[in-house]
């Protein structure tokens, strides 16, 4: 998911609080909220981007 509200940050939905969804980062991190009508799908290359940054930190170790 792209949550357009902060500059196309890409994260994974964990669920709902309220009115708002929780994002996560793909990398690993504090989770946020946004609003739903500021979250899209996130298209193809974005999801190629999301999945080498988390390759990366897990290569670093900061992913478990």
């Amino acid at each position: 998911m792209v949550d357009t509200s902060r500059r196309d940050r890409v994260g994974e939905f964990r669920g709902v609080s309220g009115p708002y969804w929780s994002l996560r980062p793909v990398t690993g991190g504090m989770e946020w909220e946004a609003e739903p009508e500021d979250v899209r799908p996130a298209d193809p290359a974005e999801r190629l981007r999301a999945k080498t940054a988390r390759a990366n930190a897990r290569s670093h170790g900061a992913l478990l």
